[in-house]
């Protein structure tokens, strides 16, 4: 299927963010910001980590499905890092502008020093179709 996959990789981001750490509240944001681009959320997955010791802060990964493909993301509070993946299938719609309206919304949430981007146009499979 043709499509489009974005991918961020988030550095400097506060470590103070309630989403780095907190799992609810990355999910509501994912939620949020999925429902905000135009896509459809179909299942979810968040998951809080265990901290290597006591006094320091542990990361959060999380799974978006949409009906369009997917979102995840995964937070480094100890790093301030965040990395993020957007894909979207473009089947019955182009969905180019809520997939990048999706990262960068995402990227202005975690407020980071530096983003290093990258797009890539899928649809090999479109081909084996034929």
């Amino acid at each position: 299927m043709q499509g489009l996959h974005l991918t961020a990789d988030l550095q400097g981001c506060p470590a103070g963010l309630a989403p780095m750490t907190d799992r609810l509240a990355l999910r509501a944001l994912c939620v949020e910001l999925v429902v905000q681009a135009g896509l459809q959320p179909v299942g979810e997955l968040f998951h809080r980590f265990t901290p290597a010791h006591p006094d320091e802060a542990a990361g959060v990964t999380g799974v978006v499905l949409l009906a369009e493909s997917h979102l995840a993301i995964h937070t480094w509070p100890e790093l301030g890092g965040v990395t993020l993946d957007v894909y979207v299938c473009n089947f019955s719609d182009d969905n180019r502008g809520r997939a990048q309206a999706l990262m960068d919304s995402l990227v202005r949430a975690f407020k980071p020093q530096r983003v290093q981007r990258q797009q890539l146009e899928r649809g090999g499979l479109a081909a084996l179709l034929r």
